[in-house]
């Protein structure tokens, strides 16, 4: 079972900042995607952004240009650096990862952590 940590958040103002890391309980290899969700109160998760094992990555439109993405091999962890923050950003961020073994995709989920953007 692999575990997710997350760390960072907390609350910013309009256009401000903050960072996201989330540590695997394991050394992540082979085939896999770590990415980010997010949650707003009554609102679906949506993908925020992922990140492949070849490096290639996806974010929602909406942030765009504004949130990166990154992996760091020698740490294990996945970090979303987010700028000029939006109220709209609001939420509860999970960190995901899908880990191949052979063909078989494995889900795993962290517990969320808050990110609160005031205007």
């Amino acid at each position: 079972q692999v575990q997710l940590v997350e760390s960072g958040g907390g609350s910013a103002q309009t256009g401000g900042s903050l960072r996201l890391s989330c540590a695997p309980s394991v050394s992540v290899g082979g085939r896999f995607v770590l990415g980010w969700y997010r949650q707003a109160p009554g609102q679906q998760r949506e993908m925020v952004a992922t990140i492949s094992h070849g490096g290639s990555t996806e974010y929602i439109n909406s942030v765009k240009g504004r949130f990166t993405i990154s992996r760091d091999g020698a740490k294990n962890t996945v970090d979303l650096q987010m700028n000029n923050l939006k109220p709209e950003d609001t939420g509860t961020y999970y960190c995901f990862a899908k880990i191949f073994t052979f063909t078989i995709g494995h889900d795993y989920w962290g517990r969320g952590t808050q990110v609160t953007v005031s205007s």
